[in-house]
């Protein structure tokens, strides 16, 4: 399952060839959570309250890239890496 993401610590993953809905996975300290692409609510997990937050806002800012990168990932074919929450920082 590549790293699509990384961000305040949080590892965004996707699965190829992985099941409806479209939905990516977010990892942090012990937690794991599916999370919805076009919403960014977790539909299955947990994680603690400020990055569930942080996930939430990402997913939504990212939300063509990530369908872009679903359909890519459900045919089987590599992906782009999406820009964390930090990469403004970073420039």
């Amino acid at each position: 399952m590549p790293t699509i993401s990384w961000f305040h610590g949080i590892s965004i993953r996707m699965f190829f060839n992985d099941h409806a809905p479209p939905h990516f996975h977010a990892y942090y300290a012990g937690n794991v959570a599916q999370v919805a692409i076009e919403t960014g609510r977790i539909i299955r997990g947990s994680l603690p309250p400020r990055q569930r937050r942080l996930v939430e806002i990402w997913a939504l800012r990212y939300t063509e890239s990530l369908m872009a990168a679903w359909a890519l990932a459900c045919a089987d074919t590599p992906f782009e890496r999406i820009p964390g929450l930090d990469a403004d920082n970073d420039q």
